[in-house]
């Protein structure tokens, strides 16, 4: 099965917002990775506003008929706005204001399961599919499930951040692990979070891996080699890999 890069453009706004003007544009960006290899183009509109804006949302569907993908918290707020954007597909996950990126899937146990039902609900009826956002275990797995999502990204965190080698491979066994369950409850299989271009490979040999969502390191990698460059050496990367 062939698996799909989607380029998260975020950063590329962080930089536009810390100094208040036009450029960099995410939209430009964007047609930069997908003219270099890009399947999706990835976008977390976060309640702070801290990069992607709302108006960025609707130039990247003006730009895209198809391939856009968004990243959202379960409040009726950014539902409503995610529902008005229409991209293709939607990723819930959870959200902290101190924090300086996502700090891991969603807790569960904690969240607030009616408002998370209605999100995944609200979404469905609007044509748009739903992911959730899930750390690689049997029952997150099984939640996304019980919510009605179509998919799940597993958060690789944990695996990207392992010291050494045996600790990075229980991870990555955890990763396996959660990938059959979500083959064996038919759901779509994602994967994403501090994947790089030294960690990349492993998880896309996943068996039913369907996508890769990456974004900070290929920007990372950009400032050095170019956006172009950039994605096209992590697009060759996760096809041979398979």
């Amino acid at each position: 099965m062939s698996i799909k890069l989607g380029v998260n453009i975020d950063h590329v706004a962080t930089l536009r917002q810390a100094r208040g003007d036009v450029e960099p544009d995410p939209a430009g960006a964007a047609r930069i990775c997908r003219s270099a290899g890009a399947d999706i183009i990835v976008a977390h509109l976060r309640r702070d506003r801290r990069h992607i804006q709302e108006a960025d949302l609707f130039e990247l569907r003006k730009l895209f008929k198809r391939g856009l993908h968004l990243e959202l918290a379960a409040v009726p707020e950014m539902i409503a706005i995610g529902i008005k954007a229409r991209p293709d597909s939607v990723c819930i996950v959870p959200e902290s204001p101190d924090e300086v990126t996502t700090q891991g899937g969603l807790d569960f146990k904690r969240l607030d399961a009616s408002a998370l039902r209605k999100s995944v609900e609200r979404l469905r009826k609007a044509g748009i599919g739903v992911s959730l956002f899930v750390d690689p275990d049997a029952s997150s797995v099984r939640a996304a499930k019980g919510f009605g999502a179509d998919a799940v990204e597993i958060c690789t965190a944990r695996y990207a951040k392992a010291a050494g080698k045996h600790l990075q491979q229980l991870e990555l066994e955890q990763i396996c692990l959660a990938s059959y369950l979500a083959e064996e409850l038919n759901l779509e299989l994602h994967a994403g979070h501090d994947l790089d271009y030294g960690n990349v490979a492993p998880v896309a040999q996943i068996p039913h891996m369907s996508c890769l969502n990456i974004g900070f390191s290929i920007i990372a990698r950009s400032v050095f080699t170019g956006l172009k460059a950039a994605v096209s050496e992590m697009k060759r990367l996760i096809i041979s890999a398979r």
